[in-house]
């Protein structure tokens, strides 16, 4: 496996390769070989780049109060958003998975794929320290946090589009993800947002939680 492809892809060359091959190292395969998983860098790592968003969103998003980063840092921390990341550098053809997990998925699932990201940004930091982590992590997150930075305000469309509909009692609101165009790291979704199976609005959005916002904020204008 030539995990060189994958140092390219990331702008990063490790000194010690090991650390690398342990971030990618699945627990289906370490079970099934008995070496360590990858397990323990996932755990370091979540906590980095925790501390390194809320500091790039400190610096970066001074005009957002304390809930707005706290709600962007959500969404650019969360399973999907670090899928797109494995997917961008195509964590898949580098990962180690136990036949066992293979044998029930015929390609990485995007938790596995997600959990990878954060292993990779601890072997990063023991490679080289928290300097080279956190160019990683901002040269991957940094249009995520801006389209977020610039959702935050319609966080609510939802709720208030729920509340106005059930003024008069309990109904069912639906929110389906009809299209998905673009290449990964320029996607573009289309919403559909029913209310009792009756199509309300469609909106666009470079997110799918974006896309659902704006179908939202149409409904409520109509």
């Amino acid at each position: 496996m030539e995990l060189q492809k994958l140092e390219k892809n990331i702008g990063y060359t490790f000194k010690n390769k090991e650390l690398l091959k342990n971030a990618l190292t699945h627990t289906s395969y370490a079970f099934e070989k008995h070496v360590q998983s990858n397990e323990k860098l996932e755990f370091l790592g979540d906590s980095i780049l925790e501390f390194i968003s809320s500091k790039y969103l400190f610096n970066n998003y001074p005009k957002l109060s304390e809930g707005e980063m706290t709600k962007v840092r959500a969404t650019i921390v969360c399973e999907e958003s670090l899928y797109k990341i494995a997917k961008k550098h195509n964590f898949s053809d580098f990962l180690f998975l136990g036949k066992s997990e293979l044998a029930c998925h015929k390609e990485a699932r995007p938790a596995i794929m997600a959990d990878s990201v954060e292993a990779v940004i601890a072997a990063i930091y023991f490679d080289a320290g928290l300097k080279e982590a956190e160019h990683f992590i901002v040269e991957n997150l940094k249009e995520e946090a801006l389209i977020a930075s610039k959702n935050v305000g319609q966080k609510d469309y939802k709720t208030v589009l729920q509340e106005k509909l059930q003024v008069n009692g309990e109904v069912n609101i639906k929110y389906e993800i009809i299209k998905e165009e673009g290449p990964d790291h320029n996607k573009k979704f289309t919403a559909r947002v029913s209310c009792n199976d009756k199509v309300l609005a469609t909106g666009e959005g470079k997110t799918k939680k974006a896309a659902e916002m704006e179908a939202a904020r149409k409904a409520m204008n109509k």
